[in-house]
């Protein structure tokens, strides 16, 4: 299937990993279905990438805060912590910091550095109608991103043992997260998550353990389930044709959530999936542990 019927504002690139999955697979692309190189998570210091930053040993866990106040993932035991940090696609490079609260003592600042990452860009012309919204269109836009920025400011324990995430569904990955794309001149936000290509129908699962927070049909994203796997960890899948969840529920890894569909402003069948970390929006792939083995 192409992975050119996509989303026409999140569309991906073309396929970059070259990894498939499902029955009937090839046996020499089976084995090259070997588990990520690094174990998840992998830092990148660069927009949307992770920082890993040390915090020492403490006799519980540190309160970690960006500079704009939102916690962050701490992970750990008393002998070292380590803040997992989800670096913005607007951030820009150059000094950062977070602010570290641990027990009685005073706060502390630890800083780090963002370097730049290159994504890849597309430059199209295509008639104003569409990318352009209507009023109407524009104004559910409007009241649908207000409702999901309060999903995303959600913060729950307990607290994640392992971040560690498996694919959502089987199919081909693409290169699509950090693409930006201008319209006609005019640049639109960059591509927030990765594109994996399948059949619709095909199932969509729990990438981990997590709850169901968010349920909905909107404007954008088509049929939505958000997972909260706690800490501020979050994952969205969107454009499903099903979805057989809903809000509260407690899914394992693996346990069916929806299924793949071409929902909300789309060209063709795909899931997008965006992973989130102190409302910041990361590479899903920095927390890949492996691709699913085909059927064999």
């Amino acid at each position: 299937m192409s992975l050119q019927r996509r989303t026409w504002l999140s569309q991906a690139a073309a396929a970059a990993w070259g990894l498939t999955a499902g029955a009937g697979m090839p046996a020499h692309a089976a084995k090259a279905q070997a588990p990520l190189a690094g174990a998840p998570p992998r830092q990148r210091l660069a927009p949307g990438g992770i920082a890993l930053l040390a915090l020492g040993p403490a006799g519980r866990r540190p309160e970690v805060r960006t500079p704009a106040g939102v916690p962050v993932l701490v992970t750990g035991d008393s002998r070292q912590w380590t803040a997992v940090v989800g670096i913005p696609l607007s951030a820009a490079a150059g000094e950062a910091q977070v602010q570290v609260l641990s027990g009685e003592q005073d706060a502390r600042v630890v800083r780090y550095r963002i370097g730049r990452h290159a994504y890849a860009e597309q430059r199209l012309t295509v008639a104003p109608g569409h990318v352009e919204l209507s009023p109407e269109n524009l104004a559910r836009h409007e009241r649908e991103r207000a409702h999901q920025a309060q999903v995303i400011a959600t913060f729950s324990q307990p607290w994640p043992e392992r971040l560690a995430m498996r694919p959502p569904v089987g199919g081909v990955a693409s290169s699509s997260f950090g693409l930006r794309r201008v319209f006609n001149g005019q640049p639109r936000s960059p591509h927030s998550g990765m594109d994996i290509a399948a059949a619709t129908g095909t199932p969509v699962t729990a990438p981990v353990a997590g709850r169901v927070i968010d349920t909905g049909d909107y404007f954008f994203n088509g049929q939505t389930v958000w997972l909260d796997h706690g800490g501020g960890w979050l994952s969205m899948m969107c454009h499903l044709s099903a979805i057989d969840v809903k809000p509260g529920d407690d899914l394992k890894v693996g346990e069916r959530l929806g299924a793949v569909g071409a929902t909300g402003r789309v060209t063709g069948p795909h899931l997008h999936w965006s992973v989130m970390l102190n409302r910041a929006s990361i590479d899903p792939a920095l927390l890949l542990f492996e691709w699913p083995q085909a059927s064999r």
